[in-house]
């Protein structure tokens, strides 16, 4: 697929997928009030019995220009093309999507964190429940590379 076909087709699907990611992560604007829970208030992690199977991720997943592909099909609209958490849908999430260029947060995560977090979505790890789960579209080699890639964004290695 050429250059532009490719950006052609990713606008087309951008624009298709839009309403679903901001209409599922917005706040919700009906008359009636909703009291949301204070900002220092965090999501109960999921138990550990519950928690699947450890998946270590595997620096044998090299980030190929198939990795950079991927995220940008999948994660830029959130996080944003260079991973800054600008992405299109930013201002319309509840909560902001992760910086993935500071390392601040990131080092303080393991590998199996970041691949756990994308592969079963936000709140399986505890997080926002606006980051969706890509197991059921990514295989697991593909979400290694992922985590691999979102190093380099950062520069950073777990602590």
């Amino acid at each position: 697929m050429s250059s532009l076909n490719f950006k052609k087709a990713a606008l087309v699907a951008l624009l298709l997928f839009f309403p679903l990611f901001a209409g599922g992560c917005g706040e919700k604007k009906d008359d009636q009030q909703t009291e949301k829970p204070p900002a220092t208030e965090t999501t109960e992690p999921v138990p550990e019995s519950l928690q699947p199977e450890p998946s270590p991720v595997v620096k044998a997943h090299p980030v190929t220009a198939k990795t950079r592909e991927t995220y940008q099909w999948y994660c830029a609209q959130c996080h944003g093309i260079k991973g800054k958490g600008n992405g299109i849908n930013a201002p319309h999430t509840a909560v902001p999507p992760r910086d993935h260029t500071k390392s601040t947060y990131l080092e303080t995560r393991s590998d199996e964190q970041l691949f756990h977090v994308i592969k079963f979505g936000g709140l399986a790890g505890g997080r926002a429940p606006c980051m969706p789960s890509w197991g059921h579209t990514l295989d697991d080699n593909m979400i290694h590379s992922l985590v691999n890639y979102i190093r380099e964004l950062c520069g950073c290695e777990y602590l």
